[in-house]
Protein backbone atom coordinates (compact mmCIF):
# COMPACT_ATOMS: atom_id res chain seq x y z
CA UNK A 1 0.00 0.00 0.00
CA UNK A 2 3.09 2.48 0.83
CA UNK A 3 4.27 1.90 -2.54
CA UNK A 4 1.08 2.23 -4.38
CA UNK A 5 0.69 5.64 -2.44
CA UNK A 6 4.51 6.53 -2.83
CA UNK A 7 4.04 5.76 -7.06
CA UNK A 8 0.67 8.19 -6.95
CA UNK A 9 2.97 10.58 -5.17
CA UNK A 10 5.57 10.91 -7.56
CA UNK A 11 3.16 10.90 -10.31
CA UNK A 12 1.27 13.46 -9.48
CA UNK A 13 4.45 15.20 -9.09
CA UNK A 14 5.57 14.73 -12.22
CA UNK A 15 2.25 15.84 -13.87
CA UNK A 16 2.52 19.10 -11.84
CA UNK A 17 6.20 19.87 -12.76
CA UNK A 18 4.85 18.86 -16.69
CA UNK A 19 1.87 21.54 -15.89
CA UNK A 20 3.91 24.28 -13.96
CA UNK A 21 6.59 24.21 -17.45
CA UNK A 22 6.34 26.31 -20.13
CA UNK A 23 8.73 27.84 -23.24
CA UNK A 24 10.65 31.18 -22.94
CA UNK A 25 12.02 32.90 -25.83
CA UNK A 26 15.28 34.14 -25.43
CA UNK A 27 17.46 36.79 -27.33
CA UNK A 28 21.12 35.85 -26.85
CA UNK A 29 24.29 38.23 -27.39
CA UNK A 30 26.54 36.26 -29.91
CA UNK A 31 29.16 35.78 -27.54
CA UNK A 32 27.12 34.32 -24.71
CA UNK A 33 26.14 31.43 -27.24
CA UNK A 34 28.63 28.74 -25.56
CA UNK A 35 27.51 29.82 -21.60
CA UNK A 36 23.87 29.94 -22.35
CA UNK A 37 23.14 26.51 -24.54
CA UNK A 38 24.94 24.86 -21.36
CA UNK A 39 22.71 27.22 -18.93
CA UNK A 40 19.65 26.55 -20.90
CA UNK A 41 20.18 22.79 -20.59
CA UNK A 42 20.87 23.17 -16.42
CA UNK A 43 17.67 24.90 -16.49
CA UNK A 44 15.55 22.78 -18.28
CA UNK A 45 17.17 19.94 -16.38
CA UNK A 46 16.36 21.69 -13.05
CA UNK A 47 12.98 22.95 -13.57
CA UNK A 48 11.62 21.83 -16.49
CA UNK A 49 11.30 25.02 -18.40
CA UNK A 50 12.42 25.35 -22.17
CA UNK A 51 14.40 28.41 -22.98
CA UNK A 52 14.17 28.81 -27.14
CA UNK A 53 17.54 30.71 -27.94
CA UNK A 54 18.48 33.03 -30.60
CA UNK A 55 22.27 34.36 -30.90
CA UNK A 56 22.78 37.07 -32.78
CA UNK A 57 24.47 41.16 -32.00
CA UNK A 58 22.78 42.97 -29.24
CA UNK A 59 22.34 46.19 -31.89
CA UNK A 60 20.55 43.79 -34.15
CA UNK A 61 18.25 42.76 -31.72
CA UNK A 62 16.84 45.61 -30.16
CA UNK A 63 15.79 46.78 -33.90
CA UNK A 64 13.76 43.20 -33.87
CA UNK A 65 12.18 43.87 -30.60
CA UNK A 66 11.60 47.62 -31.52
CA UNK A 67 9.63 45.66 -34.55
CA UNK A 68 7.71 43.16 -32.43
CA UNK A 69 9.95 40.26 -32.26
CA UNK A 70 8.36 37.66 -30.16
CA UNK A 71 11.47 37.57 -27.74
CA UNK A 72 10.68 37.18 -23.76
CA UNK A 73 14.38 38.02 -22.31
CA UNK A 74 16.81 39.67 -23.66
CA UNK A 75 20.47 38.68 -22.85
CA UNK A 76 22.36 42.00 -24.23
CA UNK A 77 26.16 42.50 -24.77
CA UNK A 78 26.30 45.63 -23.06
CA UNK A 79 23.72 47.31 -20.23
CA UNK A 80 22.65 50.50 -22.62
CA UNK A 81 20.49 48.87 -24.59
CA UNK A 82 18.40 46.83 -21.96
CA UNK A 83 18.11 50.36 -20.02
CA UNK A 84 16.82 52.10 -23.60
CA UNK A 85 14.30 49.12 -24.04
CA UNK A 86 13.04 49.96 -20.52
CA UNK A 87 12.79 53.56 -21.19
CA UNK A 88 11.22 53.04 -24.13
CA UNK A 89 8.33 50.82 -22.28
CA UNK A 90 9.83 47.73 -24.00
CA UNK A 91 11.41 46.23 -21.00
CA UNK A 92 9.97 45.60 -17.40
CA UNK A 93 11.34 47.67 -14.87
CA UNK A 94 12.89 46.09 -11.97
CA UNK A 95 14.26 43.13 -14.28
CA UNK A 96 17.41 44.60 -15.28
CA UNK A 97 20.23 43.49 -13.16
CA UNK A 98 24.22 42.36 -14.98
CA UNK A 99 24.56 39.03 -15.42
CA UNK A 100 28.19 38.41 -16.69
CA UNK A 101 31.03 41.25 -17.67
CA UNK A 102 32.72 40.33 -20.53
CA UNK A 103 36.63 40.23 -21.70
CA UNK A 104 37.71 41.30 -24.91
CA UNK A 105 40.84 39.39 -26.21
CA UNK A 106 42.74 39.59 -29.33
CA UNK A 107 42.48 35.64 -30.69
CA UNK A 108 44.34 33.91 -33.47
CA UNK A 109 43.81 30.05 -34.58
CA UNK A 110 47.51 29.56 -34.74
CA UNK A 111 49.53 28.98 -31.74
CA UNK A 112 52.26 31.50 -30.82
CA UNK A 113 51.50 33.96 -33.34
CA UNK A 114 49.50 36.25 -30.78
CA UNK A 115 52.38 37.41 -28.15
CA UNK A 116 51.87 38.38 -24.76
CA UNK A 117 51.86 42.06 -25.18
CA UNK A 118 50.05 42.19 -28.93
CA UNK A 119 53.49 43.22 -30.44
CA UNK A 120 51.63 41.33 -33.41
CA UNK A 121 49.70 44.48 -33.88
CA UNK A 122 52.20 46.84 -33.93
CA UNK A 123 54.19 45.05 -36.56
CA UNK A 124 51.64 45.17 -39.00
CA UNK A 125 52.62 41.93 -40.83
CA UNK A 126 48.98 40.58 -41.27
CA UNK A 127 46.50 41.10 -44.26
CA UNK A 128 43.35 41.06 -42.17
CA UNK A 129 42.40 42.02 -38.66
CA UNK A 130 38.55 41.07 -37.42
CA UNK A 131 36.73 43.01 -35.53
CA UNK A 132 32.69 42.72 -34.97
CA UNK A 133 30.89 45.62 -36.31
CA UNK A 134 31.23 48.40 -34.13
CA UNK A 135 27.93 50.02 -34.74
CA UNK A 136 25.87 47.21 -33.33
CA UNK A 137 27.90 44.45 -31.24
CA UNK A 138 29.84 46.23 -28.16
CA UNK A 139 32.55 43.70 -28.30
CA UNK A 140 33.28 45.42 -32.00
CA UNK A 141 33.04 48.87 -30.48
CA UNK A 142 35.58 47.68 -27.58
CA UNK A 143 38.05 46.67 -30.11
CA UNK A 144 37.75 49.85 -31.99
CA UNK A 145 38.21 51.88 -28.68
CA UNK A 146 41.25 49.11 -27.89
CA UNK A 147 43.00 50.21 -30.87
CA UNK A 148 42.54 53.80 -30.84
CA UNK A 149 43.96 54.19 -27.08
CA UNK A 150 47.13 52.20 -28.84
CA UNK A 151 47.14 55.29 -31.39
CA UNK A 152 46.88 51.90 -33.68
CA UNK A 153 43.17 52.72 -35.29
CA UNK A 154 44.06 54.56 -38.41
CA UNK A 155 47.00 52.59 -39.25
CA UNK A 156 45.56 49.09 -39.04
CA UNK A 157 42.04 50.54 -40.39
CA UNK A 158 42.39 49.27 -43.98
CA UNK A 159 43.00 45.88 -42.72
CA UNK A 160 40.14 45.31 -40.40
CA UNK A 161 37.50 43.01 -42.02
CA UNK A 162 33.73 43.27 -39.80
CA UNK A 163 31.73 40.16 -38.61
CA UNK A 164 27.82 40.86 -38.71
CA UNK A 165 28.19 39.77 -34.87
CA UNK A 166 31.02 38.44 -32.90
CA UNK A 167 30.26 34.79 -33.72
CA UNK A 168 31.02 35.33 -37.40
CA UNK A 169 34.00 37.32 -36.40
CA UNK A 170 35.31 34.10 -34.62
CA UNK A 171 34.53 32.14 -37.49
CA UNK A 172 36.92 34.61 -39.62
CA UNK A 173 39.59 34.51 -37.63
CA UNK A 174 39.12 30.07 -36.78
CA UNK A 175 39.04 29.66 -40.57
CA UNK A 176 41.87 31.36 -41.58
CA UNK A 177 40.09 34.41 -43.52
CA UNK A 178 41.79 36.74 -40.87
CA UNK A 179 45.18 35.91 -39.34
CA UNK A 180 43.56 37.36 -36.17
CA UNK A 181 41.13 39.10 -34.89
CA UNK A 182 39.23 40.47 -31.63
CA UNK A 183 36.85 38.21 -30.19
CA UNK A 184 35.15 37.42 -26.79
CA UNK A 185 37.23 35.53 -24.40
CA UNK A 186 34.33 33.18 -24.02
CA UNK A 187 34.93 31.89 -27.93
CA UNK A 188 38.37 31.11 -26.83
CA UNK A 189 38.67 30.23 -22.78
CA UNK A 190 37.31 27.23 -20.61
CA UNK A 191 37.79 26.68 -17.75
CA UNK A 192 41.37 28.70 -17.17
CA UNK A 193 42.58 28.52 -19.87
CA UNK A 194 42.80 28.68 -23.90
CA UNK A 195 40.92 25.82 -25.98
CA UNK A 196 42.77 26.71 -29.20
CA UNK A 197 45.66 29.12 -31.29
CA UNK A 198 47.42 31.78 -28.99
CA UNK A 199 45.47 35.12 -27.58
CA UNK A 200 46.34 38.32 -25.80
CA UNK A 201 43.31 39.40 -23.73
CA UNK A 202 43.14 42.77 -24.05
CA UNK A 203 43.30 44.97 -20.16
CA UNK A 204 40.71 46.36 -19.11
CA UNK A 205 41.76 49.69 -18.50
CA UNK A 206 41.75 49.95 -23.00
CA UNK A 207 38.05 50.03 -23.03
CA UNK A 208 34.74 50.66 -21.78
CA UNK A 209 33.45 48.10 -19.17
CA UNK A 210 31.86 45.14 -21.44
CA UNK A 211 28.90 44.52 -18.60
CA UNK A 212 26.06 42.72 -19.95
CA UNK A 213 22.97 43.05 -18.49
CA UNK A 214 19.59 40.88 -18.94
CA UNK A 215 16.18 42.34 -19.00
CA UNK A 216 12.47 40.76 -19.21
CA UNK A 217 11.06 42.13 -22.15
CA UNK A 218 7.19 43.04 -22.01
CA UNK A 219 6.34 40.02 -24.48
CA UNK A 220 7.39 37.96 -21.16
CA UNK A 221 5.56 39.86 -18.80
CA UNK A 222 3.15 36.77 -18.22
CA UNK A 223 5.13 34.07 -18.88
CA UNK A 224 6.26 32.40 -15.52
CA UNK A 225 9.38 30.68 -17.71
CA UNK A 226 10.47 34.13 -17.92
CA UNK A 227 10.63 34.85 -14.38
CA UNK A 228 12.54 31.58 -13.66
CA UNK A 229 14.64 32.42 -16.14
CA UNK A 230 16.03 35.24 -14.82
CA UNK A 231 15.62 34.29 -10.86
CA UNK A 232 17.95 31.27 -12.64
CA UNK A 233 20.68 33.25 -13.85
CA UNK A 234 21.46 34.45 -10.43
CA UNK A 235 21.85 30.73 -9.46
CA UNK A 236 25.06 29.34 -7.70
CA UNK A 237 25.02 26.16 -11.30
CA UNK A 238 24.63 29.72 -13.93
CA UNK A 239 27.53 31.53 -12.15
CA UNK A 240 29.45 28.82 -11.99
CA UNK A 241 29.10 28.16 -15.73
CA UNK A 242 29.44 31.45 -16.54
CA UNK A 243 33.08 31.94 -14.68
CA UNK A 244 34.33 28.96 -16.71
CA UNK A 245 34.01 30.38 -19.59
CA UNK A 246 35.90 33.57 -17.96
CA UNK A 247 33.59 36.57 -17.58
CA UNK A 248 33.20 38.03 -14.12
CA UNK A 249 30.43 39.66 -12.05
Amino acid sequence: MTRIAGLVATIVLAAQTQARAAEVQVAVAANFTAPMQAIAAQFEQDTGNKAVLSFGSTGQFYAQIRNGAPFEVFLAADDATPAKLEQEGLAMHGTRFTYATGKLALWSARDRYVDARADVLRTGQFAHLAIANPRTAPYGAAAVETLTRLALYERLKPKLVEGENISQTRQFVGTGNAELGFVALSQVWKDGKLTSGSAWIVPSNLHAPLRQDVVILKKGEANPAARALETYLKSAKAKAIIRAYGYGF
